[in-house]
């Protein structure tokens, strides 16, 4: 597994200065917005605006701060807040954001459709199985991550890859996000 640290990400604005995007980590490696099979960001929505919008993409958003009120092609959905189940979402559709109260920090995960399956799920602290192509665990608090004999501490946002590879156990001593990404 690779360490993504959260401090080595790269700010990227917003064409329309409503917040920042932090690339996490793309497949295959270096691809750009129109040849990603999957990416993964977190992001900061500073001000209310629409979404980009992504033919082809399916985009599951997980809140991590604050409270994010969604409309999606017309229709308002409840209040996502870091309490909220993962939000799926076509790349396609007409979504807008409103941050309520204080800027909202979120995760966000894009995978093309008919590629690859993505799935982001929370994780208690304990012994879990990665099992799917490739794996991203997302550390929302500092966290001791063991596989077998290798150890692995990382702080707030860092992450872990586990690119192709076989199943494997771990145990984290903190909650954390995985986000499992399946090749069709």
């Amino acid at each position: 597994m690779r360490l993504l640290a959260a401090a080595d990400r790269v700010d990227a604005p917003w064409k329309n200065g409503g917040g920042i995007t932090r690339e996490i980590a793309a497949w295959p490696p270096h691809a750009g917005f129109d040849d990603f099979d999957w990416r993964i960001s977190q992001a900061d929505v500073k001000a209310p605006g629409p979404f980009s919008r992504f033919e082809g993409i399916d985009r599951i958003l997980t809140v991590l701060e604050g409270r994010l009120a969604l409309t999606v092609d017309g229709k308002a959905t409840p209040a996502l807040t870091p309490q909220s189940a993962p939000f799926a979402f076509a790349g396609e559709a007409q979504v807008s954001g409103v941050p309520e109260g204080d800027p909202v920090a979120d995760l966000n995960l894009m995978v093309r459709r008919g590629r690859f399956i993505g799935q982001v799920v929370r994780l208690g602290a304990g012994d879990w199985r990665l099992d799917a192509t490739a794996n991203l665990l997302f550390a929302l608090w500092p966290t001791t991550v063991c596989i077998g004999a290798e150890r692995n501490a990382l702080k707030p946002r860092d992450a872990l890859l586990r690119d192709d590879g076989p199943a494997v156990d771990l145990t984290i001593s903190a909650p954390a996000l995985l986000i499992s990404l399946t090749r069709l």
